[in-house]
């Protein structure tokens, strides 16, 4: 699976994520856009290191990480 499959396939996540980033940088400014930017970074390194941890190859687990993380993220709409 190419990483581009994984972003192809994370579109509205990735709307959602660059909305709600535009929005809060235009409603309160460019510092909670940047909290918001670093919890969605934490919220990586995270998944990335419980695939490496569990024996995932490199390559899988920023995959994995990638869309974990951006299926994860809209859950709930």
């Amino acid at each position: 699976m190419r990483f581009w499959a994984v972003l192809r396939g994370s579109l509205l996540p990735l709307l959602v994520w660059a909305v709600v980033a535009c929005v809060v940088y235009f409603v309160y400014g460019p510092v909670v856009a940047v909290i918001l930017g670093g919890l969605f970074t934490v919220s990586f390194f995270v998944g990335f290191g419980f695939r490496r941890r569990a024996g995932h190859s490199v390559r899988c687990s920023i995959y994995g990480a990638v869309g974990g993380v951006l299926d994860k993220s809209v859950a709930g709409f």
